[in-house]
């Protein structure tokens, strides 16, 4: 019993008396000085993100247009019709469908989305077959975080693409 007092008395002295001391005793670290001088900056290339004809944030196509689309590669390329090599992308597809009430039987839209990161293009077989199984109206295909290399071999973002199925 006098044990456990004497624990909670150090303990309680540690905490609140030498555990602040110790962390106010610590050096301040200076801040990082400004860079200075010729500082270049790397300017980024200005491009587009196609899939197919497709390109931009907002495009409308029907299911069999999105179908045939996924088997076609994501292609970045620049106002000289340069292309620039893929290095990853993010892909999701919102997928609408139904759910059950079992009580009542009612039958009510359901939304939902898989999505993954991807460094192949076009995307994977199993995804295509999935895709085109089940795609229709309603539905939204989109490439984002898409990332490609410069000439020099830096990295950069690319734009979106998205496709609403009409």
């Amino acid at each position: 019993m006098m044990n456990d007092k004497r624990i909670a008395v150090l303990f309680f002295l540690f905490t609140f008396g030498l555990l602040p001391a110790i962390v106010m005793a610590q050096k301040p670290v200076k801040p990082a000085k400004p860079v200075t001088g010729n500082v270049v900056k790397n300017k980024l290339p200005v491009v587009k993100t196609f899939l197919g004809k497709f390109t931009g944030i907002t495009n409308n196509c029907s299911a069999e247009q999105a179908k045939q689309l996924m088997t076609q590669p994501l292609i970045i390329t620049d106002d000289k019709n340069l292309e620039y090599k893929l290095s990853s992308y993010q892909f999701s597809y919102k997928r609408i469908g139904v759910t059950e009430d079992e009580e009542t039987g009612k039958v009510s839209p359901q939304t939902d989305i898989v999505a993954d990161r991807f460094t192949v293009t076009p995307l994977p077989e199993i995804w295509q077959s999935n895709i085109k199984e089940t795609l229709h109206k309603g539905e939204e295909l989109f490439f984002f975080d898409v990332i490609v290399f410069d000439k020099q071999g830096k990295l950069f973002f690319a734009p979106e693409l998205k496709l609403i199925i009409q």
